[in-house]
């Protein structure tokens, strides 16, 4: 999906303090990396990805059930999660992931590609009640909902990491992926993102 306006991402801006300064170094926190798959894997994938892109919904939906048996689950492969939210929705859907247990994000965000017309694009829709809807499936309780919805901090941290994204390595589409250093925009299918992965092993 083509990054196409930022008027809804307005917070972004010069004086928002860098990640690095904002993040906590525990695993279990809000600011502290999400991935999938072996640290020691061979081949890491850095995907930045929206919660309310159709594409990257696709590559969550159609590709990611044959890449988690066949490259993560074997040890291959380990991708490292960054948001890049497209818009004010996706943002909320990505602050809730995060105030979730690592263990629990993947999953988290797996169901909400999956019924992301229900929650994201459905008519007339109330997006904070849609999400919560998914966040009380996984667990979250309301309160600790509405805290991470009000977690300005983490919503700094979240945009300014996407500013950084398109200034140092011109991320401007999602899904995009940076595997071994090289930038690959698109949701590919599975053939094309084996082989790459394949590549990229073998150096």
């Amino acid at each position: 999906m083509l990054i196409s306006r930022r008027s809804t991402l307005a917070l972004v801006g010069a004086t928002l303090a860098a990640p690095a300064a904002l993040a906590d170094s525990g695993a279990s926190s809000p600011f502290s990396q999400r991935s999938i798959g072996s640290p020691s894997a061979p081949v890491t994938a850095h995907e930045y990805f929206s919660l309310t892109c159709t594409h990257c919904a696709h590559f969550a939906n159609v590709t990611m059930p044959q890449v988690k048996p066949n490259l993560i689950d074997t040890g291959k492969l380990q991708i490292i999660y960054h948001d890049f939210p497209l818009d004010q929705v996706a943002l909320m859907a990505a602050q809730v992931a995060r105030y979730l247990p690592p263990e629990q994000y993947y999953p988290f965000i797996e169901a909400l590609f999956a019924s992301q017309d229900v929650w994201a694009f459905a008519p007339g829709i109330d997006y904070k009640t849609s999400i919560f809807q998914f966040a009380a499936l996984a667990g979250m309780d309301q309160a600790t909902y509405n805290t991470a919805l009000a977690d300005t901090k983490l919503q700094q941290f979240i945009l300014q990491g996407q500013q950084e994204a398109e200034s140092l390595y011109h991320i401007n589409a999602t899904p995009t992926f940076i595997i071994n250093g090289k930038t690959y925009p698109g949701a590919m299918e599975y053939d094309d993102f084996a082989a790459t992965i394949a590549q990229a092993a073998a150096g």
